[in-house]
């Protein structure tokens, strides 16, 4: 499983030109679902981000994470983080698992962080989005469950 985490000021995503959700303050999370990836893979993403001191304190140094400002979390499903561009000038999908099996994942996924995170929003699984966001720093993290990077 991978994540690109954003510190962001604000997030939305929209459908249709028609806004689904937004955040204020917290971290913009997409999540792509790759093959044989289990609960124990989300877990660990979300365990990670939600406690990664990503958040300025009142030195202005990175040691406060997602859950001790009371952050907000916006997830979204992006299958295209397992795209493989070692070959060719098309990206390969092949490490990334089926829609089915990567929705129940993504779910999971947001199931867990809706018990954890004191306000979650989500993108539309399998939609085309737009998402605007305020990125803070920038403050752009990757996550794989695998350490693969």
């Amino acid at each position: 499983m991978r994540a690109v985490i954003q510190r962001v000021d604000r997030a939305s995503v929209s459908i249709n030109h028609q806004e689904l959700s937004s955040i204020n303050e917290g971290i913009l999370l997409l999540l792509g679902v790759a093959k044989d990836d289990t609960e124990t893979d989300a877990d660990y993403i979300l365990e990670k981000t939600i406690n990664l001191r990503i958040f300025e304190d009142d030195q202005e140094k990175m040691n406060r994470s997602l859950l001790d400002i009371q952050g907000a979390m916006m997830v979204v499903s992006q299958f295209t983080l397992l795209g493989d561009c070692a070959k060719g000038r098309r990206p390969s999908f092949v490490k990334a698992e089926e829609p089915a099996r990567a929705n129940i994942l993504y779910e999971y996924f947001v199931k867990k962080a809706k018990e954890k995170v004191h306000c979650l929003a989500t993108g539309k699984f399998q939609e085309m989005m737009k998402i605007e966001l305020v990125n803070n720093g920038p403050v752009t993290i990757l996550l794989d469950s695998r350490k693969s990077f």
